[in-house]
């Protein structure tokens, strides 16, 4: 028993060895020797052997050889593969699942790839993104290029400040290894704080050298400290440290006269605030009678630069004593330019000269467009019966109603006029001869005449004879008026921001104010003045941080509606006037104010008792009717323009809009306005802006197609 035993555990244990042995085997089994074998049946071994899947390019093709001295494991054999394709220039491009796309190295790197080197293998063509935390990426990229192989290719990604890199897994493991070396902040920062001199000044100074100094990272400055911020490496910024205070110093000792001249800002209204900073009046301070301003040269010298510079009249300049006893300040300006004069310490200087460079910045301009429609509709309608009894030695009876034309009586004058005319006999010589004369009869022909001319619509009548010198009359008048209006208005006006503007399209016309006449009618005179009547926009718009904008803005549109009556000439005046402030977003179109109304408006007038009687009242009454509809409505809408292509497109379109009006008016010829603006001005026409998305064919590209 204990031999079989024994004999069962030698078995075992020879069981155990094989079995141990078996893995060892098992991995060291596969030879790789070839020569001249087809790649694509070397391709097919390969994913026999380890199992892989690879999609092989139609490109691929010719003959591959190589030899091992022992037997490889799967592992060994697939870095052996892939190291056998990149030696015949092709590329195992990893797609995924375990897959592989075999294709020719070159232009590999625009194919798709596997992101990441993480569990590739060495030989294997993968896409890696490398980020920079201190270099740029495109000074990283200067230096990484040599390094990348033919097949790969590295880019610079400005905007995240990273790097991405195509290229063998192995290769890329040892860019990144290298970035890690030379990605490395070793700048420093330095804080230099200024006393006398400007902090923009130093600092655009120390800009212009920097590149040759180089180093140096960037200049800052910091205007609420009056101090410039530096960084770069130690060397470099302990020069310009000790520059910049070397500026410092000197500024103490320079002039105290300094010339700023202005680019956007008025100095005519720059002078007055900057006085008031200083604490004067604002332009009321009273000129001193005589003044020297003494600078110190650079030998220590006092030497007299000038004097009288506070006697400037209207353009400032008066002395000004500044606190704490520091001396005085005088602040002028130059009237043949738009420049500013300060005669102060330098530290007075330097701050004026800060809160000026703040203040004399661009405006933007702003198109404030307004459109005013106006719609109305007005009926009216009359009909009136007027009569009239009356004779020699007998009271007269008559219907007179004021909402009709003409008068009856006006008309009976003048029909009755030959009885008032007065006849003269005169015997000279024998000869018997007459003379009608006539002033009465004159009087009352004129107003009839008056009268007829002056009437409107349709009228009829008549008279007769009742015998006894007694007669009736009858005029009877209808009318009938129906109007129609449609205006449509457009004013347009483009300013800068903050800064009042106003147009006036319409006329000048002379309203009477008084009139004296003297006892013996030898000196009248009357006293006018001039009214503006038409369309009238005055605007100031105010942009704000949320790209809208305040209009304070009076909108007016007037007419002449005629004069008040036939007896008094004076004009009767429309007006419509919107007076508000608003805030309305860029190109955004909102409503100011407008009028809905509807008039409508009858009357009746007619004889008391005999008017009411039915039928036969119609003969005793005037009947008027009117309905007037009036629709008005104004818009407005704000543009800001901020760049040159913003006000290239408007004037472009409204260029067009006269552009085609005149085309319109005569399509033969060539518009007016081109000529004028070519010839007159020796410019091009206005066009509209290309958006970036155009493509633009000159002669040159359209050869070449």
């Amino acid at each position: 028993m204990k031999r079989i035993t024994r004999s069962l555990q030698s078995a075992l244990a020879a069981v155990a060895v094989v079995a141990m042995a078996l893995p060892q085997v098992a991995m060291a089994q596969y030879v790789l020797n070839v020569r001249d074998a087809d790649v694509r049946a070397f391709v097919a071994d390969a994913a026999q052997v380890t199992g892989r899947t690879f999609i092989v390019d139609g490109r691929v093709n010719g003959k591959i050889s190589v030899v091992t001295e022992r037997p490889l494991t799967r592992s060994e054999y697939f870095e052996v593969f892939l190291a056998t394709l990149r030696a015949n220039g092709l590329v195992a491009v990893p797609i995924g699942n375990g897959a592989f796309r075999i294709q020719p190295a070159q232009n590999a790197a625009s194919q798709p790839s596997r992101l990441g080197t993480a569990g590739a293998p060495d030989n294997a063509m993968v896409t890696e993104v490398v980020r920079l935390g201190s270099i740029e990426a495109a000074q990283a990229v200067e230096t990484l290029r040599p390094l990348i192989s033919p097949e790969g290719s590295i880019t610079a990604n400005q905007a995240g400040n990273s790097l991405v890199v195509v290229d063998y897994a192995d290769n890329i493991r040892r860019i990144r290894a290298l970035v890690r070396q030379i990605d490395r902040d070793t700048s420093s920062t330095e804080l230099v704080t200024l006393n006398h001199a400007g902090a923009r000044e130093i600092a655009a100074a120390l800009s212009e050298i920097a590149p040759k100094a180089g180093g140096l990272a960037g200049v800052v400055a910091v205007d609420s400290s009056n101090s410039i911020l530096l960084r770069g490496d130690r060397e470099t910024l302990s020069k310009l440290a000790a520059m910049a205070r070397d500026l410092d110093a000197r500024a103490a000792e320079g002039s105290e006269i300094k010339v700023i001249w202005l680019d956007y800002a008025d100095a005519a209204a720059m002078v007055p605030m900057l006085e008031r900073l200083v604490g004067g009046s604002g332009g009321s301070v009273t000129p001193a009678a005589s003044s020297t301003v003494t600078a110190t040269t650079g030998g220590g010298e006092d030497a007299n630069v000038g004097s009288g510079l506070n006697n400037a009249g209207d353009v400032g300049g008066g002395a000004i004593q500044l606190s704490g006893g520091r001396g005085t300040a005088i602040i002028t300006r130059y009237p043949g330019a738009n420049a500013i004069v300060i005669s102060a310490p330098v530290d007075v200087q330097r701050r004026l000269a800060e809160l000026v460079r703040q203040l004399d910045i661009r405006q933007d301009q702003v198109l404030v467009e307004a459109i005013i429609v106006e719609v109305s509709d007005s009926v009216a309608k009359e009909l009136g019966v007027q009569f009239l009894i009356g004779g020699k030695d007998m009271p007269f009876a008559v219907t007179n109603f004021s909402n009709v034309a003409p008068n009856i009586l006006d008309i009976a004058g003048g029909l009755l006029a030959d009885a008032t005319d007065q006849t003269t006999t005169v015997v000279s010589d024998g000869v018997v001869s007459s003379s009608t004369t006539s002033t009465v009869g004159d009087l009352l022909r004129e107003n009839a005449a008056t009268a007829v001319l002056g009437a409107r619509g349709g009228y009829t009548g008549g008279y007769t004879s009742i015998g006894n010198d007694r007669y009736i009359g009858a005029l009877i008048n209808a009318i009938q008026a129906d109007s129609d209006s449609n205006i449509l208005s457009t004013p347009h006006i483009t300013t800068n921001d903050n800064v009042p503007a106003s147009i006036l399209f319409g006329q000048e016309i002379p309203v009477s104010t008084g009139e004296a006449l003297s006892g013996n009618f030898d000196n009248a005179f009357r006293t006018i003045q001039r009214q503006n009547v038409g369309i009238e926009l005055d605007v100031t718009p105010q942009i704000n941080a949320s790209n809208e904008v305040r209009l304070d803005l009076r909108q007016e549109v007037s007419s002449i509606a005629g004069p008040v009556s036939s007896d008094f000439n004076e004009l009767i005046i429309n007006k419509r006037e919107i007076k508000t402030t608003v805030t309305v977003g860029d190109r955004e179109i909102i409503v100011l104010g407008g009028l809905l109304d509807d008039n409508e408006r009858r009357t009746i007038q007619k004889i008391p008792l005999l008017g009411d009687i039915p039928v036969i009242g119609e003969l005793f009454k005037s009947r008027g009717k009117s309905h007037a509809k009036t629709n008005l409505m104004v818009f407005i809408r704000p543009t800001i323009l901020r760049t040159a292509r913003d006000r290239q497109e408007v004037t472009a379109r409204r260029y067009g809009i006269i552009r085609d009006a005149q085309r319109t008016f005569d399509p033969d010829r060539e518009p007016s306005i081109d000529e004028l603006v070519i010839d007159y001005l020796g410019a091009a026409p206005p066009q509209m802006p290309n958006r970036p998305d155009d493509v633009i064919i000159t002669p040159e590209s359209e050869a070449a197609q």
